[in-house]
């Protein structure tokens, strides 16, 4: 049997999402990867400026995606519900 002995609370502001703000971040989300600046994060979603849709990374050893489209706006939203994973991006 695994057992959990300790718990202890976490600042949101050191770690997930609230830590990322004003980083350029890539979303692994269920249908598309959006890259941009983290500008905003709520229960809801996350705002990015200079959005993108990454539709095809490459390696991930590239120092740039192979293909990358930006949005027709600067500032888009994700729905956080939508997003798998999340990172510092390149």
């Amino acid at each position: 049997m695994k057992k959990l002995v300790e718990v202890f609370e976490v600042d949101s502001k050191t770690e997930g999402l609230d830590a990322l703000i004003g980083e350029k971040v890539l979303l692994i989300c269920s249908a598309y990867f959006y890259t941009g600046k983290l500008v905003g994060v709520n229960d809801t979603f996350v705002k990015l400026d200079d959005p993108a849709i990454v539709y095809e990374t490459g390696a991930w050893t590239n120092k740039a995606y192979v293909d990358v489209q930006p949005l027709h706006v600067k500032t888009w939203c994700v729905q956080r519900a939508a997003i798998e994973s999340f990172g510092v991006s390149k």
